[in-house]
């Protein structure tokens, strides 16, 4: 999947007016056919089940807000599939209407910027409700999982889930992320896939419950390990090239501890430090045919990744410092290329400068609880995106090695240490 790209001058993207707001649009029956009718190849192909739980005590035209999680392109599909006839509107991020605003607008989609505070969302969520009488597909966690496993969810998630008042719904896959994990570079595997669709909570658990409460009713779905689950369930992934670029995730070498240095090919990933091999069998184990395995299991190895890079911010020696390609993203016709620029990351937040001097963003620890960033964007490259209600940058990394999930893991790990400070202070 591509993007429309235009290079035009940081001066004349930073003059373009911004969009009007537009309320929501409800999905018509044809639309809603159709989504359904181009998913059915896809998911006949992985030969798709969904089990129903509970599901009998929603009412046929009652909106409902439905959480699922998001692991691979299919995610939609299979939405579009097990809803159906329902009508529905989908949260989708901004960069997804480039190019095809009234082509989204008739799907039902709503825009939103990624990790950016959105009123006029709250607001389109509302309406889409109350007034559309539809219901609302949200991936909670706005983005794909990297290791698949749940991303952090929003603190904010579940206030406006009792603002909203409706009856909440759950989507939980088995196998999207192990047919086509984010890593991979969009190869697809040989696996079945399949969902749970949850009646989790009803309009009046939702005003009785407290925040806490549907915290943790929330929290118990979007609990899964991917890489475990097919290990138990001993789901056999024979493709050669399931290694290809896992070094995107798995960055460092446990070994020598060497960054930036690890590639992932076929079926094996190897430090070009050391020289340590570790291959990815068939059933998702890691295992080391010379010398320990220290990780067997990948969610494992990224956790220490996340303490590794938890001590260096502690330590105060965690820097990412690299030249970027910087692409603006101020309105939906197309994704503006403006030119070179420089990206630092420190316990001080990001700093991004360039375009002869005329860009010269900051972006502090606390505005985010997480970092927008992805891997092969629209067969861009590697990516690590910040921004604001204005703008939003999406600085590709010149520097070889690996380093956006790193920079998504400190992003984390600061917004975390940053907000104990602040409740220790009150």
């Amino acid at each position: 999947m591509k993007i429309k790209i235009v290079n035009k001058s940081y001066d004349q993207v930073v003059a373009i007016p911004q969009p009007k707001h537009k309320k929501p649009m409800k999905q018509s029956l044809f639309w809603r056919t159709l989504l359904r009718i181009v998913s059915t190849p896809d998911l006949m192909t992985t030969h798709f089940t969904c089990n129903k739980i509970g599901m009998e005590r929603l009412g046929k035209r009652e909106p409902c807000l439905v959480l699922m999680n998001h692991s691979s392109f299919i995610d939609l599909k299979i939405a579009s599939t097990v809803l159906y006839p329902r009508p529905f509107n989908i949260v989708c991020t901004t960069d997804g209407f480039v190019g095809k605003n009234t082509l989204m607008r008739f799907l039902g989609c709503i825009p939103t910027q990624k990790f950016v505070a959105d009123l006029n969302l709250v607001r389109d969520m509302v309406y889409a409700v109350k007034e559309l009488k539809s219901s609302i597909l949200m991936y909670p966690e706005a983005g794909y999982s990297f290791d698949g496993r749940a991303t952090i969810l929003p603190d904010h998630l579940y206030k406006f889930i009792k603002l909203l008042g409706v009856p909440v719904v759950t989507i939980r896959t088995y196998g999207a992320f192990a047919r086509d994990p984010l890593y991979n570079n969009l190869q697809r595997r040989r696996v079945k896939v399949s969902a749970d669709m949850t009646y989790l909570l009803s309009a009046e658990e939702v005003r009785e419950k407290s925040v806490d409460e549907i915290r943790t009713a929330i929290g118990e779905q979007f609990n899964f390990d991917s890489f475990r689950w097919q290990q138990e369930n001993e789901i056999r992934i024979a493709e050669d090239f399931r290694a290809d670029r896992l070094n995107r995730l798995l960055y460092k070498c446990p070994a020598c501890h060497t960054e930036g240095q690890m590639e992932g090919k076929g079926t094996e990933l190897v430090c070009h430090a050391c020289g340590k091999r570790y291959v990815l069998d068939e059933y998702g184990y890691m295992t080391c045919p010379e010398g320990e395995t220290e990780f067997s299991h990948i969610p494992d190895w990224v956790d220490w990744q996340r303490a590794q890079v938890r001590r260096q911010l502690e330590q105060g020696t965690y820097c990412l410092d690299t030249d970027v390609d910087v692409y603006m993203l101020v309105d939906t016709k197309c994704l503006y290329k403006v030119g070179e620029g420089h990206l630092t990351h420190t316990c001080q937040g990001f700093h991004l400068t360039g375009c002869d001097g005329k860009l010269d963003y900051t972006q502090p620890p606390k505005a985010s609880y997480t970092l927008n960033s992805d891997f092969n964007w629209y067969e861009i490259g590697d990516v690590i995106s910040i921004g604001d209600k204005k703008a939003l940058y999406y600085c590709v990394p010149k520097t070889d090695g690996d380093i956006v999930a790193k920079t998504r893991l400190a992003t984390e790990e600061l917004y975390n240490m940053q907000k104990k400070a602040a409740m220790a202070v009150k």
